[in-house]
């Protein structure tokens, strides 16, 4: 879908560092978050959904956020929006923790008239027979090493979904054209097979006509992509963890590969990547410190994403949640930070 930029009610951001003409304003929607470049990527996990809460493996099963999910994709929403980034067009999966996390960012930052594509090949790995199951129980069954490998090993898929499973995708009408096309398992090997396609025939397009893009993905999806876009090798790709809703943009060259960041330096919270943590690295370790002892740490019998007192874990009462907000959009990484005009200020809520 092509997006008509003449149309377009938006005016062009003006960053610090580059003031188009009028012309130049004429020609393009949005001017790049930074003006060394006009290749911009922003990728976001999906908020909190019910079975994220429960700590069971959810796979292609369709289940809806939370309300701290909700919040959750507010808040993303908010972070991008102190950025001043906007976006041509959105993409995102087939799964409605997704497309309502998409749908509540692009509200959040005033952008919700733009086009939404939504397509399979961007759905969460299929977790095979492990769907629904608690993760925690799992691990007591087969051992943390072994979980580990099914859930961020490169290729090694867990068991295959029988196909009378409550939960396969077959039931789903929304797959009933595709039946042959549906995994019963998959490993992130197989899962980087189909999201290269839509990487190759719709993303890398729209980024090389000059289009500023937000993916709204699942963890492993993701993960996915950034595997590739970084150029992470295979027997260290079991390292990379993403937290849910935490923005990561991305400036890229000509080549689409990731420019350095200001400093040069990889992020801190996962040691692994170009790009900016948009809410600061420090929430993006204590998010993952939490998702790691949810799944990994038997001594710890209570649900951490249930009645936590952390404000960063948006576990507590809305006031809490917004003072934890307030902060981490006041702390913008300098280099995503723009000028914003009349037209993408700050909307009252």
């Amino acid at each position: 879908m092509i997006l008509n930029r003449a149309s377009s009610p938006m005016m062009s951001i003006l960053t610090r560092c580059f003031k188009p003409s009028q012309k130049q304003q004429r020609a393009a929607a949005y001017s790049s978050i930074n003006c060394n470049t006009q290749y911009n990527i922003c990728f976001v996990r999906h908020g909190q959904s019910t079975w994220n809460r429960d700590n069971r493996f959810i796979g292609w099963t369709d289940t809806p956020l939370t309300e701290d999910g909700v919040l959750e994709a507010e808040r993303a929403g908010q972070m991008i929006q102190s950025s001043g980034m906007l976006f041509d067009e959105a993409h995102t999966s087939l799964l409605r923790r997704c497309i309502n996390t998409t749908n509540l960012l692009l509200t959040e930052i005033g952008q919700d008239y733009i086009p939404v594509n939504k397509h399979w090949r961007l759905n969460e790995r299929s977790y095979g027979d492990l769907v629904g199951l608690n993760k925690k129980e799992v691990v007591k069954q087969h051992g943390k090493d072994q979980v580990k490998r099914w859930r961020r090993s490169y290729d090694e898929p867990p068991p295959p979904m029988n196909h009378d499973h409550e939960h396969h995708p077959r039931f789903d009408p929304r797959y009933r054209l595709m039946l042959d096309d549906i995994p019963h398992s998959e490993s992130l090997k197989c899962t980087k097979a189909r999201s290269k396609i839509y990487w190759d025939d719709i993303i890398a397009p729209a980024l090389r006509s000059g289009k500023t893009l937000l993916v709204v993905g699942h963890e492993n999806n993701l993960r996915s992509l950034l595997m590739r876009l970084e150029g992470i090798l295979p027997e260290d790709i079991i390292n990379l963890n993403l937290p849910r809703a935490i923005p990561l943009a991305y400036r890229l060259d000509k080549d689409l590969k990731p420019l350095p960041t200001h400093d040069g330096k990889l992020d801190r919270a996962t040691g692994m990547l170009r790009g900016t943590w948009l809410g600061g690295d420090d929430a993006v370790q204590e998010i993952l410190e939490r998702d790691d002892k949810q799944v990994y740490d038997t001594n710890i019998e209570h649900n951490l994403e249930k009645g936590s007192k952390c404000p960063i874990l948006l576990k507590t009462n809305r006031e809490q949640w917004m003072r934890w907000n307030e902060m981490v959009t006041e702390h913008q990484p300098a280099e995503h930070t723009t000028t914003k005009n009349a037209n993408t200020g700050p909307r009252g809520t």
